[in-house]
């Protein structure tokens, strides 16, 4: 050890001890540093990123929207997407043709893409053009016209070199074999939008290894599209697996590229709802490179598919998709000229929704969406201001509203936060169903036997009581369907002239159930009195398929629905891909199912009862999960499907819905209401119920969002400080005692030395 020595010759104990205390923290300063430290910790919480913010802290500040999912989205290809889940991504990527008016109610379709709305050319069989309303139309040829400048997001697929050549084509899985993972592609280009992307998606659709979900729909239109997917079967039998097959060289007969920005599609006949589906995903476009990108040997391997990573022209691209933490969209810096509407409803300006009018679009720079698989921390992060929207949850609903005679109100702690409630009537129709090929209670046998089972169906109509469920399982936020068709689309009834006569009486200007003595006496009728067979004195027993357990008290208030006639129910849960098997063979009796729009027509729900679109008739494939068929009812659709809506169609649909209430293939169906809240700094919220394609227009007030988050969680800091106060007093006696020993043993080392 190293001594210094002071002039005298002794030694310099202060200089030792000051050694000492450098090389080690006593107590008294870890003490003091512990305080300081906590101290320094406390005063910068205080600061504008509040401590339990959940964003990184570089996003503070930042034109930001923040949602959440909670199931990865299984597919993100336009192609094969057809969840609501997923569209809510895609849709805002990918641009159709046409899209929707945000704010015009009813609905109306607007060019997307192109300078005016598709030019329409009917023709007779020999091609000659024929009047729209001649029965002589054999074709409908839609012609459509690009904006030109058009271009795609940035993306490795059109990343060329000096020499004009692709930098990411690979011959083999090991020439891919450094990238990974999609970030790895650095290099990026673009190209510009042509009519040849369009009429390439339209090819894939026909392709049967995709798997399209409205390949089968679309085939019974879209002239020669049948004929292509054989084609495209025959070519696939030629490549090797995995092999990219090129459909551009592949003639389509109803599909013709005239230039750059001119194309057109040929139908069979007349197809007006047609229109709509070009304001879907499946239309959108698909630059070939794309296709053959992903195509290449060994990508697949690694989630390198268009599946996973989108390619688009619309206003936002993913910039990151980590389905186990988070999914990013971002401003496409390629997106076209696009701009606010300036004109909407009535009320639309009042409430706001044109203050942005004329302003470039998207008005967000970027939407982050994290996962949370569970609501509560969701709608606590909501509270806290992390989350600018969120639906109401079940156990969320009386935290958040509160129902009163004069309606739904938001609860005081809402509205003093600012919070603004949207309620909207979903375009969705939720049915307890029947499979009418049921020898028990479907539409089976003689006519005596068909006519007793129909008189079994309308009892239990009666008896279950859909607007106890609405009230209980999702606080009133529904209403009691009286047909397929909701609220908003041509078609819907309401009042009397609405009302289903086989299970409510009109009292008092509204629709009152029909008492439970009726449907007694009815199912006596049916040859069950009482409950039970009046040949036998067995007791009916009906089986409920589900895709769960019966333990539920959603389950449990169903039993006792049926109870209220002495029927049991016997719910047979299974997992969803037995149950989807089940029903598909017609092996189910009774069963839960929904439908939302795909466009806001009157077919799009109507065809939920049409006799071909059976689910056994179709092999598994059919929307018509009753196996419902009227040879009327069908008569009837296939009239009123292609019309144009008017006081004619209005008529045939009218005949059809009274058609379902006699027979009763659904016991019960209703239409939800949505409920979403926004906090106050999110504006431009105004609900669409048909398309997804709407985050472009949402804006959000960043500094108002910042400044609420910090009032909202200011931390509570007493209980530390007390801590911190009690440490200190705790540690003075130690801090004696060391320095007491410290001193003896100074002392003693200097006694030592002399």
């Amino acid at each position: 050890m190293l001594v210094t020595h002071s002039r005298t010759g002794r030694p310099d104990v202060s200089a030792s001890a000051a050694t000492a205390r450098a090389g080690r923290k006593t107590p008294g300063r870890v003490t003091a540093l512990l305080f300081a430290s906590l101290v320094a910790a406390l005063v910068s919480g205080c600061g504008d990123q509040a401590w339990n913010n959940p964003h990184p802290s570089s996003e503070s500040g930042q034109n930001i929207i923040y949602s959440a999912f909670s199931e990865r989205p299984k597919h993100l290809d336009p192609a094969r997407s057809y969840s609501s889940d997923e569209a809510r991504f895609i849709d805002n990527i990918y641009e159709p043709p046409l899209e929707y008016h945000y704010l015009k109610r009813p609905y109306e379709l607007v060019p997307s893409t192109l300078t005016q709305m598709p030019v329409i050319e009917y023709s007779n069989r020999e091609g000659q053009p024929v009047a729209e309303d001649s029965p002589d139309v054999a074709y409908s040829t839609y012609h459509f016209e690009l904006r030109p400048g058009i271009r795609y997001q940035p993306h490795p697929a059109f990343a060329k070199d000096a020499d004009g050549q692709f930098i990411y084509r690979f011959n083999s899985a090991d020439d891919a074999a450094a990238y990974t993972r999609f970030s790895d592609f650095t290099a990026s280009g673009s190209r510009e939008l042509t009519a040849a992307d369009y009429v390439y998606q339209v090819k894939r659709l026909a392709d049967p290894a995709l798997l399209s979900p409205v390949r089968g729909l679309l085939s019974q239109y879209i002239d020669g599209m049948a004929e292509f997917s054989e084609a495209v079967t025959a070519a696939r039998e030629t490549l090797e697996p995995g092999e990219w097959l090129d459909l551009r060289p592949m003639d389509f007969r109803g599909l013709t590229v005239t230039d750059e920005h001119h194309f057109s599609i040929r139908l069979k006949g007349k197809y007006p709802q047609f229109k709509y589906w070009l304001a879907y995903h499946f239309f959108a476009p698909m630059p070939w490179e794309a296709d053959q990108f992903y195509h290449q040997p060994g990508l697949a391997e690694r989630n390198i598919v268009l599946d996973w990573y989108p390619v688009g022209t619309g206003p936002f691209m993913m910039t990151r998709n980590n389905p186990n933490e988070v999914i990013i969209l971002e401003r496409n810096p390629n997106y076209h000229p696009d701009f606010y509407p300036s004109e909407g409803d009535a009320g639309d300006k009042e409430a706001g929704l044109l203050a942005d009018a004329g302003k470039p679009l998207p008005l967000l720079d970027k939407a982050v969406y994290r996962l949370e698989k569970e609501a509560i921390p969701l709608w606590t992060k909501f509270l806290q201001g992390y989350y600018d929207r969120s639906g109401i949850s079940g156990d969320s609903f009386d935290q958040a509203v509160k129902i009163s005679g004069d309606g739904i109100h938001l609860t005081d702690e809402m509205a003093e936060k600012g919070i603004r409630l949207e309620k909207a009537v979903v375009l969705g129709t939720y049915y307890f169903g029947v499979n009418m090929l049921d020898p028990v209670i479907g539409n089976t046998g003689t006519a005596e036997e068909r006519a007793k089972k129909r008189k079994l169906r309308q009892a239990l109509a009666i008896a279950y009581d859909a607007q106890e469920n609405i009230s209980i399982f999702y606080n009133g936020r529904g209403e009691v369907a009286m047909g397929p068709i909701p609220p908003g689309i041509f078609g819907y009834q309401s009042g009397k002239e609405g009302m289903n006569p086989y299970v409510f009486n009109w009292v008092d200007g509204e629709p009152q159930r029909k008492p439970i003595e009726e449907a007694k006496r009815l199912l006596a009728e049916a040859g069950y009195p009482q409950g039970r067979d009046a040949e036998t004195g067995e007791p009916l027993v009906l089986n409920l398929d589900t895709t769960g357990g019966g333990s539920s008290a959603a389950l449990n208030w169903m039993i006792k629905q049926f109870k209220k006639l002495n029927i049991q129910l016997n719910v047979r849960g299974t997992d969803y891909n037995r149950f989807k098997e089940k029903m598909g063979t017609g092996n189910a009796q009774l069963f839960q199912w929904g439908w939302l729009a795909d466009y806001p027509d009157a077919e799009n729900f109507m065809f939920l009862l049409y006799g071909p679109n059976g689910q056994v008739a179709s092999g598994g494939s059919g929307v018509n999960s009753t196996n419902y068929n009227n040879a009327e009812y069908n008569r009837l659709f296939e009239k009123m499907q292609l019309m144009e809506d008017s006081p004619e169609r209005m008529a045939i649909i009218r005949q059809m819905l009274a058609i379902v209430q006699r027979d009763t293939p659904w016991i019960s169906a209703w239409h939800p209401l949505s409920y979403v809240l926004n906090n106050h700094w999110v504006r431009n919220t105004k609900p669409h119920g048909i398309s997804k394609a709407v985050l472009k227009y949402i804006a959000v007030d960043p500094e108002d969002r910042q400044q609420a988050q910090h009032n909202w969680n200011q931390p509570v800091l007493w209980p530390l400080i007390l801590v911190a106060v009690i440490i200190l007093l705790l540690s003075v006696p130690g801090v004696r005692a060391y320095r007491q020993r410290q001193q003896r043993r100074i002392h003693t080392m200097t006694k030592a030395q002399e």
